[in-house]
């Protein structure tokens, strides 16, 4: 997507990071692509019309698209009248601001921390980084398609709970490591589906693996998400994702042992670690505004907001259910620019 508009999905920084990344809101998560999107308004038949593209993980940390950057991104791409032009035209796009969000997955505390994201594309080959996550599409893609098939590899750093706790209790259970995911993504993207020839709805579904040796699990997340232009000045677009995880991913983030226990005076819970499980569930919702006035050039004003419920066993856990909350809130802001 030759669009920089850009919420950043960004995931927390080494030690915590959050999402530094719903400037993306969209994930502004997980691992989406990077896509086109192309705008109302009459376009020569040359120019290409695909959306932009949104980790999300998340809220709980845009890692792996708890927040799609798809819907958050306006597609600006300038025209190209160049007959001989096989793939979708090379961009880059990068967003600066600031996000505000739980201290980890499952806090009830807050942070304000900046946000940075950057993304391209290179010969019809996208990329795309959010926080400390990568993607690469490894399918080109073509000028003018309207059906975007998207795979390739995906890597992540999980920094929950790995940098400064405020919460005493949760403290006392000491910091986890920082975690190294590797994995992959899979995805479909249709433009012109509801409200014009512009618009676009995609599908995605990533999942994940430590290979860090941390909580040694994996991590899965489908995601749909849906974007429009609403004029040659405006773009929005929502998002809905779900986080699965494995039993290790479980106990090592919500399981308290004995040990812990009398250190925090949380009491013992290993429900969370019992079984592979939905431990969360995402809305979102990006726009962009160009100061321009044509979301296809010049600078454009980002933001967005995501709403995650921490689910199931892992809400039931102590660190969620005694001394956090399983309603996580993220809200950014900041402005982009595509060149």
């Amino acid at each position: 997507m030759p669009n920089l508009t850009v919420l950043f999905r960004l995931a927390r920084p080494a030690r915590s990071l959050p999402p530094l990344a719903v400037f993306i809101l969209a994930g502004l998560a997980a691992p989406a692509a990077a896509e086109d999107a192309a705008l109302p308004y009459d376009l020569p038949a040359s120019a290409d019309t695909t959306l932009a593209t949104g980790e999300d993980e998340q809220a709980a940390y845009f890692q792996n698209t708890e927040i799609d950057e798809n819907i958050l991104l306006p597609p600006a791409r300038p025209q190209d009248d160049d007959p001989e032009r096989k793939w979708s035209r090379d961009y880059f796009a990068v967003a600066v601001g600031v996000l505000n969000t739980p201290k980890y997955s499952g806090s009830d505390d807050r942070r304000t921390l900046p946000a940075f994201y950057f993304r391209g594309r290179v010969s019809g080959f996208s990329f795309s980084t959010r926080g400390t996550n990568l993607v690469v599409d490894l399918i080109r893609q073509r000028r003018g398609q309207k059906t975007d098939f998207k795979f390739g590899p995906t890597i992540s750093l999980r920094g929950d709970r790995s940098g400064k706790i405020d919460d005493p209790q949760v403290a006392a259970l000491g910091k986890r490591k920082v975690a190294v995911e590797l994995g992959l993504f899979a995805g479909v993207t249709q433009t012109g589906v509801l409200t014009s020839k512009y618009d676009q709805i995609g599908y995605r579904m990533s999942a994940s693996k430590d290979v860090s040796g941390r909580h040694g699990s994996w991590t899965a997340s489908p995601t749909i998400d849906y974007g429009t232009p609403l004029s040659k000045r405006a773009y929005i677009g929502v998002s809905a994702s779900v986080n699965f995880y494995g039993k290790g991913f479980g106990r090592y983030y919500y399981d308290i042992d004995a040990e812990d226990s009398a250190a925090s005076g949380l009491p013992v819970y290993d429900g969370a670690g019992r079984k592979a499980t939905a431990g969360k569930y995402t809305l979102g919702i990006a726009g962009a505004y160009s100061l321009s006035g044509d979301l296809r050039k010049g600078f454009t004003l980002i933001g967005g907001a995501q709403y995650g419920r921490i689910a199931s066993r892992f809400a039931k856990s102590p660190i969620v259910a005694d001394v956090g909350s399983a309603d996580q809130w993220l809200f950014g802001g900041g402005l982009a620019y595509q060149f």
